[in-house]
């Protein structure tokens, strides 16, 4: 690395059959990173890596042409954390996921936000720890919003909207982040959002 100002990154092997990467992409990674230097794995199935700033462009490029995805770190609608889609693409809608992926992950908000997507009633994405979540229901989806993972006054996710169609999803969750983006205080977490204004103000 030279010494221009580095900026963070986050990374992932994209939306797939579990979080995973491969030797190619790690290899990849690796041409950018000092031998000394540690990256961080998040919660939420990223990595973050620092970059020189004047580089970005170029670097973000490469990691694109292995598949990585690249995404902001801060106040940033996070990439969308999966099961592990254990029956397969189709059955465990993994379409629908990457859809909502490509609609959501990056946005700004007020505070980061994490959103999660289950294939099945079982819920290994953990949808209802997080500030939204969708559960697939055979054909259809459901809608969760203000879990709280952590603390002492942690809790899980209020349903919001059942039995959505595909497009019903999308919709929902675009205008969810919108509504949070345009009226969250700033560094507002989105469960107190939640609190201060109340569930319907979510949808109506």
């Amino acid at each position: 690395m030279n010494n221009a100002k580095s900026i963070r990154i986050a990374v992932n092997g994209g939306i797939g059959f579990g979080a995973k990467l491969s030797a190619k992409q790690l290899i990849t990674i690796a041409k950018y990173v000092q031998e000394d230097e540690e990256l961080e794995l998040t919660t939420f199935q990223q990595l973050y890596i620092e970059i020189p700033e004047d580089q970005k462009e170029v670097m973000i490029e490469e990691f694109q042409s292995v598949g990585l995805e690249c995404y902001p770190v801060g106040n940033f609608v996070k990439s969308l954390r999966t099961c592990n889609f254990c029956k397969g693409e189709k059955e465990e809608g993994m379409p629908v996921a990457k859809e909502v992926n490509r609609r959501i992950a990056g946005k700004p908000v007020p505070f980061t936000l994490k959103v999660a997507y289950t294939g099945c009633p079982i819920g290994c994405g953990e949808p209802m720890l997080s500030d939204i979540g969708i559960m697939k229901i055979r054909d259809h989806y459901n809608l969760y919003v203000g879990g709280k993972a952590k603390g002492k006054d942690a809790e899980i996710g209020s349903l919001l909207l059942e039995n959505l169609t595909q497009e019903q999803l999308y919709d929902s969750v675009e205008k969810i982040i919108a509504v949070y983006g345009q009226n969250g205080k700033k560094r507002q977490p989105f469960y107190k959002f939640i609190k201060q204004v109340g569930l319907e103000a979510l949808i109506n």
